[in-house]
């Protein structure tokens, strides 16, 4: 009998767990030894728990830090690392491959078709080449357009599951209060809270074939919500992928942002009210490279903000979501835009004044600069944020996070929130494409074509 092949999976509590679940967790040929975390703090020293694991793994598996990795391969005489996260430059994978291969096992990534789950429901994906690309606001858009259209929309989110992996399984938010009862962080809420105010049912969890099936229950049409340019884990009836043209170029050296760009059926430009004309020809003209058969949207993310009149002449402290700062790498978000173009005195450095994991935030990734990341990964970095804030010498604080951050922690200073909109400009617009696929022209040639 031939022995098990040993596998290491490297990931950040996401598309790890989707590729052992649909790929490792019934295969007896292959014994998973462990996965590594990174990017996400306090997953590690953790397990991956047995009733997920299934019956290979009576014990679970364990979550080491990615640190650990060649230890791990050299314990374990691993056979092969599969690299199972996203939003990182080509350079940094195969400089994973080349450390992996040097300690003696096979690198390998996975993705794409075989990790892809085929719904009973017509699926659109919305991904991106890059974090902080305006997926989120385009998802919001589809979603509208699809409701407009009289569809019931269940939007599936990316897994962001930071908690109990097992009570976690198979979440669903239809209610502002479903977001406490999961015990949702910042990152969590930013997600689901507009999809929830909108009238749209959320799932995520860990198990995306368990997911979808409860989601089929309830859907017309099942909206697959992308995160961290990851591809998605449903087969898609039509993908539409964001690019940032305040980024060009990343839309084809970051992995799997290209793989993204390549599998779209409408590719959606952002920003391009303020992005640099050259800089959105060079986007053009990759897309026209590599998917010229896609479908090319012009857009917009103008912003809407509450108490503009707080940030005129005023030192201001700028809140930006999270991942789009740290492992997105944008230097600025809406909220610099906002404190520019409502005449903010200056952008007050947060980092004198950071506390704890906040201030580790900033060591890991020294590139934010002078922005505060809404960091929330758990009640303790939550009240880090709070402090954090409440400590820097400022006028007022701009907040452009998807949520109002003063629900969940107390800003002791004027507050001005930033909203942002996907605006397409001219045609065609989302609402035509998805008419086009799915509307009533759609069925009816469907059923003429099936009699």
């Amino acid at each position: 009998m031939a022995a098990k092949k040993k596998v290491i999976i490297m990931g950040a509590a996401g598309r790890d767990f989707h590729n052992f679940n649909v790929l490792y967790r019934d295969n007896n040929d292959v014994e998973v030894v462990a996965f590594t975390a990174t990017q996400i703090p306090d997953i590690e020293g953790r397990k991956y728990p047995a009733v997920l694991a299934g019956k290979n793994y009576p014990k679970g598996i364990p979550i080491h830090p990615e640190s650990e990795l060649l230890d791990l391969i050299k314990k374990h005489g691993v056979d092969e690392v599969i690299f199972s996260y996203s939003d990182v430059p080509y350079q940094y994978v195969m400089e994973k491959a080349a450390h992996v291969m040097a300690a003696g096992a096979r690198f390998a990534v996975e993705g794409g078709a075989p990790t892809m789950i085929k719904s009973t429901k017509p699926v659109v994906a919305v991904c991106a080449i890059r974090t902080g690309c305006g997926k989120s606001q385009t998802t919001r858009r589809v979603a509208e357009a699809l409701q407009a259209m009289g569809k019931k929309v269940v939007a599936i989110r990316h897994p962001m599951p930071y908690g109990d992996l097992a009570k976690q399984r198979v979440q669903r938010f239809a209610k502002l209060a479903d977001l406490d009862k999961h015990k949702c962080t910042i990152e969590e809420r930013e997600e689901y809270e507009p999809h929830i105010m909108r009238g749209v049912v959320v799932y995520a969890g860990v198990d995306y074939e368990a997911i979808v099936r409860e989601a089929e229950k309830e859907a017309d049409v099942i909206l697959w919500d992308g995160g961290n340019n990851d591809m998605s884990f449903y087969k898609p009836d039509l993908q539409i992928t964001v690019v940032d043209p305040h980024r060009p170029g990343h839309e084809l050296s970051y992995y799997p942002g290209q793989n993204n760009l390549l599998l779209a059926d409408v590719i959606v430009i952002n920003k391009i009210d303020s992005a640099d004309p050259d800089d959105v020809a060079e986007v053009r003209a990759n897309i026209a490279d590599y998917n010229p058969n896609a479908i090319v949207v012009d857009a917009a993310s103008p912003l809407e903000v509450e108490n503009f009149e707080k940030i005129r002449g005023a030192r201001v402290l700028v809140v930006e979501d999270g991942p789009t700062l740290t492992h997105g790498e944008m230097e600025y978000g809406a909220g610099v835009v906002a404190a520019v173009k409502y005449g903010a005195r200056e952008l007050v450095d947060p980092r004198p004044y950071t506390v704890k994991s906040i201030t580790e935030t900033f060591q890991k990734y020294p590139g934010i600069g002078t922005l505060l990341p809404a960091m929330g990964y758990g009640d303790k970095q939550v009240k880090d944020l709070e402090t954090t804030i409440n400590k820097v010498d400022c006028d007022a604080v701009i907040i452009a996070t998807p949520i109002d951050l003063t629900r969940i922690i107390k800003i002791k200073k004027p507050t001005a929130r930033v909203h942002y909109n996907l605006q397409e400009i001219g045609t065609p617009t989302l609402a035509m494409i998805l008419e086009d696929t799915f509307g009533a022209k759609k069925a009816k040639k469907a059923a003429r074509t099936k009699k």
